[in-house]
């Protein structure tokens, strides 16, 4: 269970493990921290809360990996993008559920979590992008 309140990149992982994306929102000028952070970037307030964002968003860009790094070999070729959150903030992450030649600027998209974690680093449950 997190502890509610650390605003941690740790806390934020523990509540993708119970499938929530989570953000630190300021109290005093509201904005949203995705992954969230102990100070808010726009006031420097220290004065934050946990909220559930909605899954959906709009792929605002993306790139294919063909070359990948050793420990995502197996997936190449993947995509990964940044999505404008329908709450308001951008998330980058992996596109899964759709081959990348079928992958466009603008689709709806909803954010999914991988709860099945190999042994090796990262042992995070991780989120990700699927088709909406």
């Amino acid at each position: 269970m997190p502890e509610s309140h650390l605003f941690t990149i740790e806390n934020f992982y523990h509540f993708a493990k119970e499938r929530k994306l989570m953000a630190a929102q300021c109290d005093n000028c509201g904005t949203l921290l995705v992954p969230p952070r102990p100070v808010c970037t726009n006031c420097l307030s220290k004065n934050l809360e946990w909220i559930k964002l909605k899954p959906k968003g709009k792929l605002l860009t993306y790139t294919v990996i063909h070359v990948a790094s050793p420990r995502f070999q197996s997936l190449a070729p993947y995509a990964v993008g940044i999505v404008k959150l329908e709450d308001g903030p951008n998330l980058p992450g992996m596109i899964k559920g759709i081959e990348p030649e079928n992958i466009k600027v603008g689709m709806d998209v909803l954010v999914d979590f991988d709860t099945n974690i190999p042994a090796e680093w990262p042992m995070w449950p991780r989120y990700f992008f699927r088709p909406s």
